[in-house]
């Protein structure tokens, strides 16, 4: 059973939570005070870091067109930011919590307030440290409800989040370490679902607690989902339920039945379910998904919680409680079927697809290796002389922990930190799906070598930018979650196998295309996303699996000023704490 052990007396915190009107708008203020905890699980005590006491942290509710101010006070031994994941923050960069990228973390015993608005965006988003491996523990939902507080579908009885995570016993500091240092041999040792591990998980016959949903008969509810995943994407099922996807990214979506739903890292997923079972308890049950071997392989992990209907016999009428049937670990189709069903909901006012295309990229996803020590040869690739990095056109994102981007490129002072010659394509073309380049071998030898360093794209202002992400199977066939801070993009199509420029672009999705922060990219295979660059600053794009971010699946995006003060990147807001000379903001 999960137990919280009590903190030092020492250490107190409360959530503030303040409400206040400015005409229809509000300013909703919270006080996030992070820190450390114990918790037990699996007969193991384990110092957790979280927001408040809370594992997840707490939910922000906020109203379409509300100011949100979030007070941050650290009080852990290492420096964190918070990152507010898909808010779009309109000119307000200086508050996406980026650390490195858009500031430097706020250093033990500091602290620091974020502002922001909420504009244009409706359903589920989140929020998660944004250095290290934090976001853990270190995360919590935001609920965006519309301003008139209508729905386009049915007004559920009740919305509840489900939290999709991961439980780690090694310290997450120390896991991203042996991360950058290419030892991928931790994993975590469940799945959870609202932070519990579930009655699949036990120790010495004792089974860990499970998240419970209470329903009544005939009534709906909005599962907003959110993956705070490091490693995993995730099947979730209901026995004896289905659900009716409306929401993505908070954005909607052209409802659609199923099932399952899939989510990855980094995404929210928003689906009513209604109860019209035969009053009784059904498990729920999310289980990672995880390419086939050669793939490196981490342990089957999965998470189980229950819906009870009211009413429902504690012994459930002596029956044993149903349990959905769930595709296999290593099946990653059910995954690509289940995404090709999203469409936006088209609605008047809803924004439309660029018809043009001013700039066009090629990305490709995948693994390479540099030399240890900053050597520029090395004789004996994926031996003791290389580290094994993540790589997006050939090149690994360089984590320095000196500056933050975005001062350096608004101070004008950039040069010698990063350069602006992310390319356009990779460096040679390839069959970039051929399986043979997952082992070692002569093949993958000659498209292994790659660039670490930190080259970002600057694009001008209300630039149409066209993407197409390709996964690979260099090295890995993994599927890649990317995210973009700052944008909501238009997903046009997906494939598998090799993008083709001549006839893929006539699958494009024009009409109704799905808007997305986070896009799913199959395993071996591609999407193509569009977006208008009408959000000046440093826009952090990168994979979503966390040791992909730590080996330099990642780069960044300048957006330069609009022709008025209105489309460009403000000033440091008040009270913004620059970085100082040891990689901390200064007080």
């Amino acid at each position: 059973m999960g137990k919280q052990l009590s903190m030092a007396a020492s250490i107190f915190f409360m959530a503030i939570v303040a409400l206040t009107a400015i005409g229809e708008a509000a300013i909703v203020e919270h006080t996030f005070v992070v820190h450390e905890m114990n918790m037990t699980h699996l007969c193991n005590t384990t110092k957790v870091y979280v927001v408040n006491g809370q594992l997840p942290g707490p939910q922000l509710d906020v109203t379409d067109g509300d100011t949100v101010i979030v007070h941050l006070v650290n009080q852990l031994p290492h420096g964190v930011t918070i990152h507010w994941h898909g808010i779009r923050q309109l000119r307000s960069c200086w508050a996406d919590g980026a650390g490195y990228v858009t500031e430097c973390p706020v250093p033990p015993g500091g602290n620091r307030t974020y502002r922001f608005d909420v504009a244009g965006q409706v359903g589920t988003l989140w929020w998660h440290a944004h250095v290290t491996c934090l976001r853990a523990s270190i995360h919590g939902a935001i609920v965006v409800r519309p301003k008139d507080g209508r729905y386009p579908f049915p007004t559920p009885a009740r919305d509840v989040p489900i939290v999709i995570g991961e439980w780690w016993t090694l310290d997450l500091v120390e896991l991203d370490r042996r991360n950058l240092d290419g030892n991928f041999e931790d994993d975590p040792l469940s799945a959870t679902i609202n932070g519990k591990l579930g009655d699949l998980s036990n120790s010495s016959g004792v089974p860990e607690e499970s998240f419970v949903l209470d329903v009544e008969r005939g009534k709906s509810y909005l599962l907003r989902f959110i993956n705070t995943a490091l490693f995993s994407e995730y099947f979730f099922k209901v026995a004896g339920h289905t659900f009716t996807v409306v929401g993505a990214d908070a954005n909607y979506l052209t409802p659609f039945r199923t099932d399952m739903v899939t989510i990855a890292p980094g995404e929210t997923i928003d689906v009513l379910m209604v109860a019209d079972a035969p009053p009784g308890h059904y498990h729920m049950t999310a289980v990672a998904n995880q390419p086939p071997p050669p793939d490196l392989q981490i342990r089957a992990l999965s998470s189980r919680g229950l819906v009870r209907y009211a009413g429902a016999r504690a012994d459930n009428n002596g029956l044993p409680v149903p349990g959905p049937r769930m595709p296999g670990q290593h099946d990653t189709m059910p995954s690509y079927y289940f995404r090709g069903n999203f469409t936006g909901l088209a609605f008047p006012g809803r924004h439309r697809v660029a018809a043009h295309v001013d700039e066009r990229l090629f990305v490709t996803l995948g693994l390479g290796s540099i030399c240890r020590g900053g050597k520029k040869d090395c004789k004996l690739r994926r031996s003791n002389e290389t580290i094994t990095v993540a790589t997006m056109n050939n090149v690994s994102f360089h984590h320095q922990t000196a500056a933050s981007l975005l001062e350096r490129y608004y101070d004008g002072n950039g040069e010698g930190v990063y350069t602006e010659d992310f390319p356009d394509n990779p460096p040679r073309p390839y069959n970039y799906t051929d399986m043979d380049l997952i082992p070692v071998g002569p093949l993958e030898e000659v498209l292994e070598p790659t660039t670490k360093a930190i080259r970002i794209r600057r694009f001008k202002y209300n630039t149409s930018v066209e993407i197409v992400f390709q996964s690979t199977s260099l090295l890995q066939s993994d599927p890649n979650p990317m995210h973009l801070h700052g944008y909501d993009f238009f997903v046009l199509a997906q494939g598998l196998g090799n993008f083709d420029p001549k006839k893929d672009p006539k699958k494009f999705n024009y009409y109704n295309p799905q808007l997305r922060n986070t896009v799913h990219v199959p395993r071996v295979g591609w999407v193509a996303i569009r977006f208008v660059t009408d959000n000046p600053g440093m826009w952090y794009l990168h994979c979503h699996f966390e040791f992909h971010i730590v080996m330099g699946m990642a780069t960044a995006f300048i957006v330069e000023d609009g022709p008025t003060p209105e489309t460009s990147l403000p000033p440091p807001p008040p009270g913004f704490q620059r970085c100082g000379t040891n990689g901390f903001s200064k007080p």
